[in-house]
């Protein structure tokens, strides 16, 4: 199964765990999103971002250069709770 059919997989199954009204609600606000042009300045796939430093789950700090000397690197951000 490719990473896009994972993805897809699991947006489903999120979307029928969430109430109703909390769906609505986030798809309003990602409508709204979509509308206000923000996706014209995001990072698409393939594009190369400048180094930067995060900190993990864990809270340890974590440099893009030493990931990418072990290979690719997907960037997943949690946006928190509704």
């Amino acid at each position: 199964m490719s990473l896009a059919e994972q993805l897809d997989a699991i947006r489903e199954a999120s979307g029928k765990r969430r109430p109703a009204d909390k769906q609505a609600i986030m798809g309003q606000a990602t409508a709204d999103l979509r509308a206000s042009g923000i996706l014209d300045d995001v990072a698409k796939p393939g594009d190369h971002l400048p180094d930067f430093s995060l900190r993990n789950a864990y809270g340890v700090e974590v440099h893009s250069a030493d990931l990418l000397s072990q290979g690719a690197v997907v960037l997943s951000v949690f946006r928190g709770t509704w």
